[in-house]
C-alpha cells in the first residue's frame, strides 16, 4: 500500500515537474498540447484525457484537436466520453468546470476544466474519464487539474517574451551591422562592410554582394576579399543565381523542399562551387529591386528567421548603399540616372491618375498651341430700312378713322387713316355758293353793260373757284394712304380718335422690307480685325437657333461713343431673302469671320492686350 502511494506521489510530482516545465516551453504548439494532455492525464490519474477547441457562432461548435489513452484501442469509457463532448463543453463553458458520474458501479467520473488563454474570447476545454474512483477522489483529481489550467497562458507569454527578446537581439545585430556602414563614405568600403558582418553574425563562409547594371546584376563586393577577378568562373556563376534572384524579386533559399521559386542557378552554383546552403536576398531602392545580397554556408541551413533577419538587415542598408552608389557617379551618371528614376515612375504602373492628369494636360496645351480654329469677331445688331417714310396730317383737321397700327403690313395705296370730312364738305357747299352768286353778278354787269362791275365779280369768282378747289383738294387728302408696300414702324393712333391733329404733325412711319439691312456695332478693340473681311452671320434675339449669312458692306470711318466705350457701325447686307417675321428694330448678335487663329491666341490675346496696356510693354 506504501509503496503505491509512493507510486502516486512521484507521478503527481512527475506531473506538476512537467506542467512546470510546459509552463517555459520554447517549442512550438504541435509539441505543446501532446505533452500537456500526458501531463494532465497523469495528474489526475485519468484513462482518457481530450483537448476540445471552441468555435463561437459556427458549425460545429466543437472540435477535438487532441486526445491521450492509456490504452490504445475502443473501449466502453472512451465511447461514452465521445458521445457526451459537446455537453460537457457547453457546461463546463458555463461553470468554470465540470464533475459528473457516469457509471456508478464501475466507479466512473467525467471531469472537464476550461483552460486560461491569453485571450478571454478563446475557448478550450480538458474533459477526461476517471475509472475505479470514489466521488472525494474524482474531486480532488479535478481540483489537481485546476493548478494546471493557467499552464496554456503562461506558455503563451513564454512564447511572446521569448519572440520579443529574439525580435530585440535581432534589432541589435542589425543595429550594430549597419553602423560600420553608415559610417563609411564611399560605395566600396559600405558593401564590404555590410558582407563581412553578415558572414560573421550568421557563420557564412562567404557573401557576396552585386548591384544592377545596364540590365545584370555586377558582382561588386565579396566577404573577406578586396580583390576578385569577374571573369572568374565562380564570380560569373555568383553573378547569374544573383539574375535569379533580381529577375523574381523575392528571396531564395536553397535547398528547400516544396517551394515553387525557380532556382535553377543556384543548384548550378552549389554544385560547382561545392556549396551547401545558399540564401539570396534582393536589396529594394524603394519598389525596385537594385542589388542582391548572396549568402553561402556549408553546415546547417537556412532557416526562416535567418531569412527574416537577413531581409530587415538588407533593407536597412539599402538606401545608404544607393545614396553612396549614385554619389560616387560623375555628375552626367546621376542625372541620367534621376532623370531615369523619374521617367520610370511616369511610365511604370504608379501614379495612375497623376499620369492621366499629366497627358490630359499635355493634349490640351499642344491643342491649344496647334490646333487652329475660325476666329469670329462678335458685336450687336439693329435691322434697319434703307427707305422709310413718315405721314403727315395734309391739314388741320380731326382723327375720324384708323385703319392700322404698328407692325401692320401695308400696300401701296393701303388706307392707314382718315380724317374728318364734315367741316369741308360745309365748306365745300359755302365755296360753290359764292362761286355761283359770282358768277350770276358778272353776268349781270355784262348784260347791263357794267365793265367795272363785272370785272369785280369775275375776280370773286375765280377767288370762289380756287376756294373750292383747295376745298376739294382737301376732301381727296381726307384719306392717309402708304405710298408703298411695306410696314408700319411707328404710329398707333386707335386711341386718338377724333382728337385734334395739325397740319404736318407726324402720324406713321412706314418701312419698305425689301430693303433691309443690319446695322452692327464692333467694339474699337476688335473694328482692326475686320478690316478687309467680308463674311458673316448674324441671329436674332428671337430666333436664336437660326444664322443667316451676311456680307460687310462698308465701316463707318468715325466711332460712335457707347456706355460701354467706343464702336464702329458696320453695314452689313443680308445674303438672303428677307423673311416674312422680320421687322426693322429686331436686334441680335453678329459674327464676322476673321481668320483662322491658335486656341490659345483665342483664349488670350484681350489678357495680352491689357497687361501690354498695364505693364506698357
Amino acid at each position: 500500500m506504501d509503496a503505491n502511494l509512493d507510486g502516486m506521489r512521484d507521478a503527481y510530482a512527475g506531473a506538476l515537474d512537467e506542467f512546470s516545465a510546459l509552463r517555459q516551453f520554447p517549442g512550438a504548439p504541435k509539441e505543446f498540447w501532446p505533452r500537456l494532455l500526458a501531463a494532465a492525464a497523469r495528474l489526475a490519474s485519468a484513462d482518457i484525457m481530450v483537448l476540445l477547441l471552441g468555435h463561437p457562432g459556427k458549425t460545429p461548435r466543437w472540435t477535438k484537436i487532441g486526445e491521450w489513452t492509456s490504452s490504445p484501442g475502443p473501449s466502453r469509457a472512451r465511447t461514452s466520453l465521445s458521445s457526451q463532448l459537446e455537453v460537457i463543453a457547453e457546461r463546463c463553458l458555463s461553470e468554470g468546470r465540470f464533475l459528473e458520474v457516469t457509471d456508478p458501479s464501475a466507479g466512473s467520473f467525467t471531469v472537464a476544466l476550461r483552460l486560461k488563454l491569453g485571450t478571454p474570447e478563446d475557448e478550450v476545454i480538458l474533459a477526461g474519464q476517471l475509472v475505479d474512483f470514489t466521488e472525494a477522489a474524482a474531486r480532488e483529481s479535478l481540483v489537481r487539474l485546476g493548478l494546471a489550467a493557467d499552464t496554456p497562458a503562461l506558455y503563451q507569454s513564454s512564447l511572446a517574451a521569448q519572440q520579443a527578446r529574439s525580435d530585440v537581439e535581432k534589432m541589435a545585430t542589425v543595429l550594430d551591422l549597419l553602423a560600420p556602414i553608415n559610417q563609411a563614405e564611399r560605395f566600396l568600403p559600405a558593401a564590404l562592410a555590410l558582407c563581412n558582418g553578415v558572414a560573421t553574425r550568421l557563420r557564412c563562409e562567404r557573401v557576396s554582394l552585386g548591384w544592377l547594371e545596364g540590365g545584370y546584376v555586377r558582382l561588386h563586393a565579396m566577404s573577406r576579399t578586396a580583390h576578385f577577378d569577374r571573369q572568374m568562373r565562380a564570380a560569373q556563376l555568383v553573378e547569374g543565381a544573383m539574375d535569379e534572384c533580381l529577375d523574381q524579386d523575392e528571396e531564395i533559399v536553397w535547398p528547400e523542399e516544396n517551394s515553387t521559386t525557380v532556382t535553377r542557378d543556384h543548384e548550378k552554383f552549389a554544385q560547382d562551387q561545392k556549396a551547401g546552403n545558399l540564401c539570396s536576398v534582393p536589396l529594394r531602392a524603394g519598389t525596385k529591386a537594385v542589388a542582391v545580397l548572396m549568402c553561402e554556408r556549408q553546415e546547417g541551413a537556412f532557416t526562416t528567421p535567418e531569412a527574416q533577419q537577413l531581409r530587415l538587415i538588407c533593407d536597412q542598408a539599402a538606401t545608404r548603399l544607393c545614396d553612396l552608389k549614385v554619389k560616387e557617379g560623375w555628375f552626367g551618371k546621376r542625372w541620367a540616372l534621376a532623370a531615369g528614376n523619374w521617367l520610370a515612375g511616369w511610365i511604370g504602373p504608379e501614379h495612375t491618375w497623376g499620369k492621366v492628369t499629366g497627358i490630359l494636360m499635355t493634349l490640351a496645351i499642344v491643342a491649344l498651341v496647334l490646333v487652329r480654329v475660325n476666329y469670329r469677331v462678335e458685336g450687336t445688331f439693329v435691322l434697319r430700312s434703307d427707305e422709310a417714310e413718315y405721314l403727315t396730317a395734309p391739314f388741320d383737321s380731326y382723327i375720324d378713322q384708323v385703319f392700322v397700327r404698328a407692325g401692320d403690313r401695308v400696300e401701296k395705296g393701303g388706307k392707314l387713316l382718315a380724317l374728318n370730312r364734315s367741316e369741308l364738305l360745309l365748306d365745300e357747299a359755302a365755296s360753290l355758293a359764292d362761286l355761283t352768286r359770282y358768277q350770276r353778278e358778272s353776268e349781270k354787269a355784262r348784260a347791263a353793260k357794267n365793265l367795272a362791275e363785272m370785272r369785280i365779280a369775275d375776280a370773286l369768282a375765280q377767288q370762289a373757284q380756287a376756294r373750292l378747289d383747295l376745298v376739294r383738294f382737301r376732301l381727296e387728302n381726307t384719306v392717309v394712304k402708304a405710298a408703298f408696300d411695306g410696314v408700319v414702324v411707328e404710329g398707333d393712333l386707335r386711341e386718338r380718335i377724333a382728337a385734334p391733329v395739325k397740319q404736318g404733325d407726324a402720324l406713321f412711319k412706314v418701312a419698305r422690307l425689301d430693303t433691309l439691312y443690319a446695322e452692327a456695332e464692333i467694339p474699337e478693340r476688335d473694328v482692326k480685325e475686320i478690316l478687309g473681311r467680308s463674311r458673316g452671320e448674324i441671329a436674332f434675339v428671337t430666333q436664336p437657333k437660326l444664322k443667316y449669312p451676311v456680307t460687310v458692306q462698308t465701316i463707318e470711318p468715325a466711332a460712335v461713343t457707347r456706355k460701354d466705350g467706343n464702336v464702329f457701325l458696320v453695314r452689313l447686307n443680308l445674303d438672303r431673302v428677307v423673311e416674312s417675321w422680320w421687322r426693322p428694330g429686331m436686334t441680335g448678335l453678329c459674327k464676322i469671320s476673321v481668320e483662322k487663329r491658335t486656341l490659345l491666341w483665342i483664349l488670350s490675346h484681350r489678357t495680352v492686350d491689357f497687361l501690354r496696356l498695364k505693364l506698357w510693354w
